[in-house]
């Protein structure tokens, strides 16, 4: 059995991973650049940075270690969504998703000392059109500025305005739990 690690500091992701009744710990290495290629695919931008994050990682673990880096970003058109800047980004964001559907994409990449494995994960979700009230209360209550396209699916405003969902809730939340246990027996 290997030794899990999850380089993540995101509190839904470990949340998720400890769903799957796994022992591990999470261990973030500071200053782990994520930025891409202007002229990488938008669908291909979590997969990318899912694997640069294990780079780090690859001096440092040993023969028993398993390291799970994730990344993921909302899609709008053509856009790709990260976290925002600040709250006036967080509307911007809040207003493009707003009456229409986007993607969440979640790349995740399984990293020991003689393999890496890679994955994405793609969900569809729809908004009802929001106003600004909602999304000014929704910033205001729950500072989203740690969340890819500036909302949690699991927080208020994904009572209020999420009107349906194509693929794994997990997956908007961060981590595509059932396709990472699949993996994980394979890998």
């Amino acid at each position: 059995m290997k030794h899990i690690i999850l380089a993540s500091n995101s509190p839904r992701r470990r949340e998720l991973l400890a769903g799957l009744d796994l022992d591990f710990e999470v261990k973030v290495l500071p200053d782990i650049d994520e930025s891409y290629p202007d002229n990488l695919p938008v669908a291909e931008v979590a997969g990318y940075i899912a694997r640069k994050k294990t780079v780090p990682y690859c001096a440092l673990i040993g023969e028993s270690d398993l390291v799970i880096t994730a990344d993921t970003v909302v899609i709008v058109g053509n856009e790709v969504l990260g976290k925002p800047k600040d709250a006036k980004d967080a509307h911007r964001m809040l207003q493009l998703i707003s009456g229409r559907t986007h993607q969440v994409i979640t790349g995740v990449c399984l990293l020991t000392t003689g393999k890496e494995h890679s994955f994405s994960v793609t969900t569809d979700v729809t908004f009802k059109q929001l106003s600004d009230d909602e999304i000014a209360y929704y910033i205001e209550h729950y500072m989203p500025f740690d969340k890819a396209g500036a909302y949690g699916i699991q927080e208020w405003i994904g009572y209020v305005g999420v009107t349906s969902i194509n693929g794994s809730y997990f997956n908007v939340m961060g981590l595509p739990v059932q396709r990472l246990w699949e993996e994980l027996k394979k890998f």
